[in-house]
């Protein structure tokens, strides 16, 4: 009898332990509204206008889990799993049918060593959303870049160091998986932040390579070099950044090899649950691909830490040959003006997190 008493004890013992040491979060965010843009090009060379209904346009709507369990001496085993959807429709978000399209990793995890993972995740160029007043919404920095700044990437190695004296670094390394063909769709990337309580720099590199593994498109497979800076003065945020980015194997006069990106924005926090943001992002494309200014302001209302409802309006004005949007559009979509003509767009909605 005192062997089965001193066995149960030794098992709520372990059971107790282990629930001490291991974590797992549910967490997500829904996100739906409803959007109008003009001057979108048709089929036969007209434009038209559109109102739809449409989620993201504030965050990407998306579920996830995440957790770790503590190995001892301060180590941790750490995973997370994550999918983007369309709240509207309720279909994945990336339309290649892959489950946790945003993130799917494991690894470790030290407050002395930092971490590494390894699996799918958001390309190291997402890092340009601490630097961008509008936080890499629907209409954003990602805009004048076609989405050059927001894409993920598969087969990638990851590791985060600690924050040292407010120095720290991240670095990303994405394999092609094709034999003897290394270069192939191969992405690599490094940031290098410092954080201070009154401003906050970081400086960027990375790469992404097509398919035959060579930079030949500014928009989707090139170099990108980055540095961007927060200035906190009480309620505001003043934010300013540069791009630039490099496809010397783009071939000529076909596509461009070069661009340049900026922006300025001010962020406002006018009471506990009211904010504004604004922002001016410009991108001039050498070699008579022109350039295009975006301007945009929005704001947010918090009914709780987890509700608000927001709101933005974006206008962009293109040079004669330059066709950008308001929105992240390639630059073939029909969601973009012709070449010459400004654009419009605005969206309201609500986004709730859990």
């Amino acid at each position: 009898m005192k062997k089965k008493i001193v066995a149960a004890t030794l098992l709520c013992g372990v059971g107790a332990l282990a629930n001490a040491q291991t974590s797992m979060q549910l967490y997500g965010r829904l996100d739906g509204g409803l959007e109008y843009m003009n001057n979108l090009s048709t089929p036969d060379g007209g434009t038209a206008s559109r109102w739809r209904a449409q989620g993201g346009d504030y965050g990407t709507s998306l579920f996830g889990l995440r957790g770790y369990e503590d190995l001892g001496r301060g180590l941790h085993a750490v995973f997370n799993l994550e999918a983007g959807f369309q709240l509207m429709n309720g279909t994945n978000n990336n339309g290649n049918g892959s489950l946790f399209n945003r993130r799917a990793l494991v690894g470790f995890a030290s407050n002395q060593w930092g971490t590494f993972t390894m699996g799918r995740n958001l390309f190291i160029s997402n890092g340009v959303w601490d630097f961008d007043p509008f936080q890499q919404q629907g209409f954003s920095s990602a805009s004048l870049v076609r989405g050059r700044n927001w894409p993920q990437a598969s087969n990638t190695l990851n590791y985060q160091s600690p924050n040292i004296y407010g120095l720290d670094f991240a670095g990303q390394y994405a394999l092609s998986n094709v034999a003897g063909q290394f270069n192939n769709g191969r992405a690599a990337g490094a940031q290098v932040t410092y954080t201070h309580e009154r401003f906050q720099l970081r400086a960027m590199y990375d790469e992404i390579r097509d398919a035959n593994g060579r930079f030949s498109d500014i928009f989707s497979s090139s170099r990108e070099y980055f540095a961007g800076a927060n200035i906190f003065l009480n309620r505001f945020t003043f934010q300013l950044a540069y791009t630039h980015m490099s496809a010397p194997d783009a071939p000529v006069p076909e596509l461009a090899t070069k661009a340049d990106h900026y922006w300025v924005g001010l962020k406002y926090q006018a009471t506990p649950v009211w904010a504004l943001s604004s922002a001016v992002y410009h991108v001039n494309v050498p070699g008579g691909f022109g350039n295009a200014t975006m301007f945009e302001i929005g704001t947010t209302y918090a009914l709780s830490k987890r509700t608000f409802f927001y709101g933005t309006v974006a206008y962009t004005r293109n040079s004669s040959n330059a066709n950008f949007s308001v929105a992240v559009n390639a630059g073939d979509s029909l969601d973009n003006p012709p070449p010459g003509r400004n654009q419009t767009g605005a969206y309201i909605g609500i986004s709730h997190s859990f």
